[in-house]
C-alpha cells in the first residue's frame, strides 16, 4: 500500500484515534501488528496517518481493544471517506493545506459552532468582504492568489445550502461588526448579508455587545465542529500562521464550555437581528 507524503487532517486524526484506542486498551503496536498482519512500521505509519487502513482491519483492531461503542467504530470508518475527488481536492498544490483540511472538516461536520471576535465568519462573509480580507494578508499576496483563495471560500459556503445543510451556531462579537473592511460600502453590504444568512433555518447568530463585558479565550477564532459522537468533534482554532485543529478530551471539554459561556453572554437571535440592524443603518 502506498505511503501518504502529506497526510490530510482527516487522515491524521483516523491515525490518532487508532493510537488512542489501542493505548487505552493496552494493546502493543507489536500484538497490533500480528493480529492484522502487517509489520510494525506498518501500524505507526497507520497512527501517522500516513498509511491507510482498511475498514475490516479496523474492525478487527476495535474489536480486540474491546471498543463497544459501534457509533464510535462507524464513526472511524467514516473518516476514511468514500473515495473520488471531492471539490476542494481541485484547489489541492494550489492553496495551503489546511484551508483545505477547514473545508472538509466542515463537509463532514454534523453541527458547527464558531466564535468570531474580529473577523466575519468565513461562512457568513460576502464576496466583497472576503476580497478586502485577502488583500490584507501579509505579505500581500498577488492577483491569482486573491482569487484562489475567494473562489475557495465561496464554495466552502456551500455546507449552508443544499440537500445537506449543516447547522451553524455563530457568535459574533461587536467588535467584528463594526470593523469596516473594504470601506462603509462593503461593511453595510456585509451586515445586510448577515441579516439575510440569519433568517435561515439552519443558522443562528448571536451578538456579543461591547456591554456584555469580558469573555473567555484569548480572542482568536475558535470553530467547534461536531461528529457522529462527541469523541470525534474537532476543534479548529486561527493563527497567524494557518489553522490549528485540536481534538484531546480535555481540549475539546475546554472549548465546548467556552462557547457555552459565550453563548450565556450573548444576545438572543432576535435581539442580535435588531443590534446588526441599527449598526447597518448608522453605515
Amino acid at each position: 500500500m502506498t505511503a501518504r507524503t502529506s497526510p490530510t487532517e482527516r487522515q491524521k486524526r483516523l491515525g490518532f484515534e487508532l493510537r488512542r484506542m489501542r493505548a487505552a486498551a493496552g494493546v502493543s503496536a507489536e500484538f497490533a501488528a500480528g493480529l492484522l498482519g502487517v509489520d510494525r512500521g506498518a501500524i505507526s505509519a497507520m497512527e501517522a496517518g500516513t498509511r491507510a487502513i482498511s475498514p475490516e482491519r479496523l474492525r478487527t483492531l476495535a474489536c480486540n481493544c474491546d471498543v463497544t461503542d459501534k457509533r464510535y467504530v462507524e464513526g472511524l470508518v467514516a473518516l476514511m471517506g468514500s473515495g473520488g475527488r471531492k471539490w476542494w481536492d481541485r484547489y489541492r498544490g494550489q492553496l495551503p493545506q489546511g484551508l483545505l483540511d477547514i473545508a472538509e472538516l466542515e463537509a463532514h461536520s454534523t453541527r458547527m459552532r464558531g466564535a468570531y471576535s474580529v473577523h466575519m465568519p468565513g461562512l457568513l462573509q460576502t464576496s466583497d468582504h472576503a476580497l478586502a480580507v485577502f488583500r490584507m494578508v501579509i505579505p500581500a499576496l498577488p492577483e491569482h492568489e486573491v482569487a484562489l483563495r475567494l473562489a475557495h471560500r465561496v464554495e466552502r459556503q456551500q455546507v449552508l445550502e443544499g440537500e445537506r445543510v449543516r447547522e451553524l451556531v455563530a457568535i459574533v462579537h461587536e467588535a467584528a461588526l463594526r470593523m469596516q473592511f473594504g470601506g462603509r460600502a462593503v461593511a453595510r453590504a456585509q451586515l445586510q448579508h448577515l441579516l439575510d444568512r440569519s433568517e435561515q433555518d439552519n443558522v443562528t447568530l448571536l451578538v456579543l455587545p461591547f456591554e456584555a463585558g469580558g469573555f473567555p479565550g484569548a480572542g482568536q477564532t475558535v470553530f467547534y465542529s461536531e461528529g457522529p459522537v462527541r469523541e470525534l468533534d474537532t476543534v479548529q482554532v486561527d493563527n497567524s500562521h494557518g489553522p490549528d485543529f485540536l481534538y484531546a478530551e480535555a481540549q475539546l471539554t475546554k472549548y465546548r464550555a467556552h462557547l457555552d459561556l459565550m453563548e450565556k453572554l450573548a444576545l438572543s437571535p432576535s435581539a442580535s437581528r435588531d443590534f446588526i440592524h441599527t449598526l447597518a443603518s448608522r453605515l
